[in-house]
């Protein structure tokens, strides 16, 4: 099941984006830290209602964030849409233990849904360059590559922008 996350629901969501660092890093992927994704982030998220979260058996095993704001980062990227309509994807984890199952694939389809719904013309997101698995997972999506930007407080290295045309 796929609902609104709230409040109470981040430090669920804090364990499991800390799994899911914890295990990138194991893989030699340090695109998660201390600075990202932190509290401040999911709380944000619940205000402005972007935060929803996928349940397993009554717990949450992972979330996901669809923003319709564009962060400064992305200005200068040269997309395949105006920036008028569109939507962003942040924070998309699942738990390790339920990595694998097609749950990040629900959480897509479910951003797509709601932004075919509400009449949006793109879903934008970024995933860390050395992260070949995240590439590969939004490329099947039918995402397109697109610039690249930088999080210093995250890495030297960059994140790669897509776009999927709704």
């Amino acid at each position: 099941m796929i609902r609104a996350g709230k409040l109470s629901d981040i430090e669920y969501i804090l364990s499991i984006t800390a799994a899911c660092a914890k295990k990138m890093s194991d893989n030699g992927i340090y695109q998660w830290n201390d600075h990202y994704p932190n509290r401040l982030a999911f709380e944000t998220d619940v205000k402005r209602k972007e935060l929803y979260v996928i349940e397993s058996s009554r717990s949450i095993i992972g979330c996901i964030a669809i923003s319709t704001l564009m962060d400064k980062e992305y200005e200068n990227v040269i997309w395949l849409t105006d920036n008028t309509n569109n939507i962003y994807i942040h924070r998309l984890a699942i738990h390790p233990g339920y990595q694998r199952k097609g749950f990040a694939r629900q959480l897509m389809d479910y951003a797509e849904r709601f932004a075919i719904e509400n009449n949006y013309t793109s879903i934008r997101l970024d995933t860390f360059s050395q992260n070949k698995k995240n590439q590969l997972f939004y490329e099947l999506c039918g995402y397109k590559k697109l610039g690249d930007i930088y999080f210093p407080r995250q890495s030297e290295f960059p994140f790669y922008c897509y776009e999927l045309i709704l």
